[in-house]
């Protein structure tokens, strides 16, 4: 009879940190929540995995946000949808339990800590790797490329897309962006924009598609169009259908960051902050380059295949 009723006193006892993502459906997210799960069991929390069912759903994730705040929980790890919709939600959220950011920031001063890649560094990379590409297929980096964005106002595109245009600028004057497009974050529209530049861009031989959703766009117009060998493709992220274009060519590269990472350190920085201990207020979670030459080698295949379940 003790033992019966000792599981439930555990269980009160034991802190609940929700984690709010973007889009609770997307294998980014899964990964990332998988590190939250692991996180949990590892540091006896409950871990409520919250999020709605697009990233464009910014409404839903708000009151997500304050029904989470409202249950009262030891702290909240959150992926803001948008910059600027998200800050007064997490300014007020954080008056009452500490609020860690992950992956995209908000317009908001009141994270206790915020983990994320350096999305101006991926951006960066993306732009490098690019260079690569196009000097091992035309002999110089010389000639006309494309930027393809997810959403307007997400502030981890935001940055990528910046970091790409400084590198750009920066190191590669040969290279001519032609065209900064702008989708909706659907992967039919990442098709529909990568084939209306194959048309109008005759002289295209570089795209950098800043997410998961434009590289899968982009990257079934040029296998569809059979464009793989004159124009070169750099995306962001990765899943099953991103790794099988990077293993038949289709697409050159991939800048990879490392979602469970942030997903299990999300997690552990909140139940610090919880519990009043001082944490780091921001913490760079890395991004890499990985192409078809390095997938193989073993951090690259840590990070393309994650432990999901």
């Amino acid at each position: 009879m003790a033992a019966a009723l000792s599981a439930p006193t555990y269980a009160a006892d034991q802190p609940t940190i929700p984690i709010i993502v973007k889009d609770t459906t997307s294998n980014y997210w899964q990964i990332v929540l998988a590190g939250a799960r692991k996180a949990g069991q590892d540091l006896g929390v409950k871990v409520p995995e919250l999020g709605a069912q697009s990233e464009s759903d910014i409404n839903g994730q708000i009151s997500i946000l304050e029904n989470a705040v409202a249950e009262k929980p030891a702290a909240v790890v959150i992926s803001p949808t948008e910059f600027k919709a998200l800050g007064k939600p997490v300014d007020e959220a954080a008056k009452k339990v500490p609020i860690i950011g992950i992956d995209s920031a908000a317009d908001s001063k009141a994270f206790t800590s915020f983990l994320t890649t350096d999305n101006v560094q991926g951006g960066r990379i993306g732009a490098d790797g690019l260079a690569d590409a196009i000097k091992e297929k035309y002999g110089k980096v010389e000639g006309d490329v494309a930027l393809i964005t997810s959403l307007p106002g997400v502030g981890s595109l935001d940055q990528r897309a910046k970091g790409f245009k400084e590198e750009l600028a920066a190191k590669y004057p040969g290279l001519k962006l032609v065209a900064d497009k702008v989708a909706d974050g659907k992967a039919t529209t990442a098709l529909n924009i990568m084939t209306d530049l194959i048309t109008a861009n005759p002289n295209l031989r570089g795209v950098f598609a800043s997410n998961l959703i434009m590289a899968q766009g982009a990257g079934q117009a040029i296998a569809e169009n059979k464009k793989a060998d004159t124009i070169k493709l750099v995306g962001f992220d990765s899943d099953d259908k991103l790794i099988g274009f990077l293993k038949d060519g289709t697409i050159y590269a991939l800048v990879v960051q490392d979602p469970y990472r942030m997903g299990y350190d999300g997690i552990k920085t909140a139940l610090a902050a919880s519990k009043g201990e001082k944490v780091e207020k921001f913490v760079d979670t890395g991004a890499n380059l990985i192409t078809k030459a390095n997938m193989d080698g073993e951090k690259q295949h840590a990070l393309l295949f994650p432990k999901v379940k």
